[in-house]
């Protein structure tokens, strides 16, 4: 019998959950290293209220890897539209509940895969809460995952993550036994970067024997990625991966 490719998914948000609901009809060992930067929405509500993990992004991928039924995914990706929980999506009241209960956001994820009976493995970048900042060529900084959509970021001169957090060791488990990782598509800065940010991410990754691909946006973003080409979408994320890209698909259709 073939042996089934080991593939793990980096990224965030609808890119990923995209990528693995694709992935998920062919037969492969599937893990989603999962961005943990995310602070937006109901996200940021439930990181400043309840002191938890940002649930997410990992709620997408548990979504997109479940084999359970329809209505328990819409379930997990219902969001209240009115009264004091009108934003929040029952999902990721879910995950902050078994976290507070658990007292670990690992473990708060694994119950969440056995609910919904996943088909692969989720697993947060790191388990230490950070935030996403960006230094500006004039001298300003850019603090938090939610208000890097809003800013200017073409004259950006640094990315990094505060405080610097150490990777989750599942994580890098998975990284070092793949055959492939794919990363992308999504939000350039705050999708993709914040996962390589994440202390020896990147270095498993380079010293990984894994096909390295990145699967490349169809659009560029206003005041992040102006007049991008393929070619500075692959050198800049190989600049903080630090080692170059095996495949790179991209669209060549206008």
């Amino acid at each position: 019998m073939r042996k089934q490719p080991r593939i793990v998914v980096m990224g965030g948000g609808t890119g990923s959950y995209t990528v693995l609901t694709g992935l998920k009809k062919y037969p492969s060992k599937l893990s989603a290293v999962v961005n943990m930067a995310d602070e937006g929405g109901s996200t940021g509500v439930l990181r400043d209220e309840l002191g938890v993990l940002p649930p997410g992004d990992v709620r997408q991928c548990l979504v997109a890897l479940s084999s359970s039924d329809f209505l328990m995914r819409e379930l997990m990706n219902y969001r209240f539209q009115s009264g004091r929980l009108k934003g929040h999506s029952f999902g990721n009241i879910l995950l902050s509940a078994l976290e507070k209960t658990t007292g670990s956001f690992d473990i708060a994820v694994e119950k969440a895969a056995e609910i919904l009976r996943l088909e692969g493995k989720v697993i947060p970048a790191t388990l230490e809460k950070t935030h996403l900042v960006a230094r500006l060529e004039n001298g300003k900084t850019v603090r938090g995952e939610d208000k890097f959509h809003r800013a200017n970021l073409l004259k950006l001169r640094r990315v990094l993550l505060q405080p610097a957090p150490k990777a989750n060791l599942k994580a890098l488990e998975v990284i070092r036994q793949a055959d492939i990782v794919v990363v992308g598509p999504g939000d350039f800065y705050s999708s993709l970067v914040p996962n390589l940010l994440v202390k020896d991410i990147a270095d498993a990754i380079c010293k990984s024997k894994a096909k390295k691909m990145y699967i490349c946006n169809l659009m560029t973003k206003a005041k992040h990625t102006d007049a991008w080409g393929v070619k500075e979408y692959v050198t800049r994320l190989e600049s903080y991966l630090g080692c170059p890209f095996d495949i790179v698909i991209y669209n060549n259709r206008k």
